[in-house]
């Protein structure tokens, strides 16, 4: 199981939502590509960023910084944040990053999904992220009026092998994933998935591993490694089994 440290770029800096709330947010590094390296250095394989600013726009925003972090690391890199266009997903591709995350645009336009599958293969991920169960899009902030579980197995149907599962009333409040939502969302579904949203102890991450034969097969680590409530590397040792 892996750890993905999380970088969300807003403006070009490192920041961290709460429960994905744009006036809430703190401010962790002004040096994204330093984060991103510390992390690497640190013994992730693999690292999640988000680009805020693009989660907002509809496209993404911050491309020149993100091009520096995948030039800067040797570890793959995963991109997501208001991705919705073929082009959008081959600009993203090009600059050397290894797998795109698809989110409102799963519950908006499926089929975009399906053209993706086909042309990119395992590169595609989608993002479900949700209140209560029920999706949320558009940063947010408003409802996709579908069931996370029932968007997952669409998407499966769709040719998407790896899903990112967000519960947004969690997100960047360290209250610990919500293990029976995203095991519950990995079994029903057949994806392989990542759990997110509010990890703050080595404990969530042993329950988790408890589960990869489910098809759990990550992590991902925000505010926790920012304050410390986390280690990184002790984090890493858990999960991989060591």
């Amino acid at each position: 199981m892996l750890i993905l440290p999380a970088i969300d770029i807003r403006g070009g800096k490192c920041v961290r939502l709460f429960k994905g709330d744009f006036a809430r947010e703190t401010v962790f590094s002004e040096q994204p590509v330093q984060t991103a390296k510390k992390w690497a250095d640190m013994g992730a394989k693999y690292l999640h960023i988000v680009d805020l600013d693009g989660a907002l726009a509809g496209a993404s925003k911050n491309l020149p910084v993100i091009k520096q972090i995948v030039d800067a690391l040797d570890i793959p890199v995963e991109l997501g944040g208001g991705i919705r266009t073929i082009e959008n997903i081959e600009k993203i591709l090009q600059i050397g990053v290894s797998r795109v995350i698809l989110g409102s645009v799963a519950v908006q336009h499926p089929q975009l999904v399906k053209e993706a599958c086909k042309l990119f293969g395992d590169k595609i991920v989608v993002g479900i992220d949700a209140k209560d169960g029920i999706v949320a899009v558009e940063g947010w902030g408003v409802s996709g009026n579908v069931h996370a579980v029932e968007l997952a197995k669409r998407m499966v149907a769709a040719g998407v092998q790896n899903i990112i599962y967000t519960d947004i009333s969690r997100d960047g409040t360290l209250l610990g994933i919500n293990v029976h939502a995203t095991v519950n969302l990995a079994k029903n579904s057949g994806a392989k998935v990542v759990a997110s949203g509010g990890l703050s102890s080595l404990e969530e991450i042993s329950e988790l591993k408890k589960y990869e034969n489910d098809g759990i097969v990550g992590v991902i680590a925000g505010k926790a490694i920012y304050t410390g409530a986390l280690d990184l590397q002790d984090a890493i040792k858990i999960a991989e089994g060591e």
